[in-house]
């Protein structure tokens, strides 16, 4: 490790980004002013988009704990002064038993996080993970893990994307540790407060239909009174955030369009991602099959399946076999999720790795990519490709290109909680102050 240095501009502040993905974290720390110097990830399609949004960035592909790789790692970020990133870590339960998370086999990659950190030692850190880490015992248990006997002062504070200007409720776990040399605490990490505030509920003044609803509150009369405004870009709706992207239609397969044959932006939040002259990218829209369609014309914005007449809960309606059956003529309880629409006056819920995840809120259909990008707060400068390689690879997943694109944001942290993140570690790293002379 470098030796822990006095001052520094905020320019030069660098970052390794490990279990990166598509790079999330890595799009949020570069909009804060770090320099990205490499990924890693196992999965070839996700690095694949790693190296096309960070060409100046190294791209290592594998499983980091193969020697080789985890060589390369090394190598990469021998000298960061930020490492940054999200290793899966599932085995929750042992806790329950007295296990140390560490040493739970399943929990190997989250081990891996904690020892380049232990080898490298950078001048601080950030993991996020799920929400799930933070029942009792788990959180303490990771934070004590992570301060490596002392080396950082570490800080875990749960945050919601919603609340950092990602048009998407999203939780996060994120730990921020600061290396105990440097004298000083992790940063509070605070945001607007609105995914408390505001809800959905069912509009008594309508037949079918979803309102806005907030606690009776000053400051959350403030937050919707910030929501309902598109030039504040500190709350955003779904409107707000691809409004200008309606055009598109179920079963569009042009994915590419110069932003000037865009629609003009008709929010500050638009603006921000719009804000290049390249041309905007995977606007591919997945077909729509006759039953789906029926469904989501009978589904107010905001609303699911419970929203459906009874004639429109029949398994099948237009004759069409599609998917498994259940047995009954009916939908059963897991459709729950298959019929959400956005409500274009609030956020969306969480998005997960599948393109049925939401519909939209006008039009009956599902979301392009750039759509699911938009809800993350991935900008239109951002590109979600795949390795060019045909067939099966290692660190592959199944279900082709177009369900990796998808996924590979469904999995990611929205950039602009990332930066909010990133934002605060650079305060600190950037006026390091310079030892007075004795």
């Amino acid at each position: 490790m470098s030796e822990l240095g006095p001052t520094v501009e905020a320019s030069d502040l660098t970052v390794i980004d490990l279990f990166s993905g598509a790079g999330g974290l890595s799009v949020g720390f570069e909009q804060a002013g770090f320099r990205v110097m490499a990924g890693t990830d196992y999965d070839p399609d996700a690095m694949a988009t790693f190296a096309r949004n960070f060409p100046n960035a190294t791209a290592v592909t594998g499983d980091i704990r193969e020697g080789a790789v985890k060589e390369r790692v090394f190598a990469a970020g021998a000298d960061v002064d930020v490492i940054v990133g999200g290793p899966p870590c599932q085995a929750f339960s042992q806790v329950r038993n007295h296990s140390r998370l560490i040493d739970d086999p399943r929990n190997s990659l989250y081990r891996e996080f904690v020892q380049v950190v232990d080898f490298v030692e950078p001048k601080a850190f950030v993991m996020e993970n799920v929400p799930g880490m933070d029942q009792m015992g788990v959180r303490e248990q990771v934070q004590s893990d992570l301060a490596l006997s002392g080396k950082y002062i570490v800080r875990p504070t749960l945050l919601d994307a919603a609340d950092f200007g990602v048009p998407q409720t999203r939780k996060r776990l994120v730990f921020v540790g600061v290396h105990s040399d440097l004298g000083v605490v992790p940063p509070a990490i605070e945001g607007s407060g609105a995914s408390a505030a505001i809800a959905l509920m069912p509009d008594s003044t309508a037949r079918r239909g979803y309102r806005l609803g907030l606690r009776n509150d000053v400051v959350a009369e403030d937050l919707l009174e910030r929501l309902q405004n598109p030039g504040d870009t500190s709350v955003v709706s779904v409107q707000q955030a691809i409004g200008d992207l309606n055009f598109l239609e179920a079963g569009n397969q042009e994915g590419e369009l110069h932003s000037r044959s865009l629609r003009r932006p008709s929010s500050a939040y638009q603006r921000l991602m719009r804000s290049n002259a390249r041309p905007v990218t995977n606007l591919e829209v997945p077909r729509m099959n006759a039953d789906t369609r029926l469904r989501l014309e009978g589904i107010p914005a905001g609303g699911n399946y419970r929203d459906l007449p009874d004639h429109l809960r029949r398994r099948y309606l237009t004759g069409q076999k599609w998917g498994p059956t259940n047995g009954s003529d009916m939908l059963s309880r897991k459709h729950y999720y298959a019929y959400r629409r956005l409500h274009p006056g609030l956020w969306a819920w969480t998005l997960n790795t599948k393109a049925d995840a939401v519909y939209h809120y006008k039009s009956p259909r599902a979301l392009s990519v750039r759509e699911f990008c938009r809800l993350q707060s991935f900008p239109d400068s951002f590109e979600v490709v795949t390795d060019s390689r045909r067939g099966e690879l290692q660190g592959r997943q199944p279900n082709g290109a177009t369900h990796s694109r998808y996924r590979q944001i469904g999995n990611a942290v929205p950039p602009l909680l990332a930066a909010a993140v990133a934002g605060s570690v650079k305060q600190i790293l950037a006026n390091e102050k310079i030892p007075q002379p004795v």
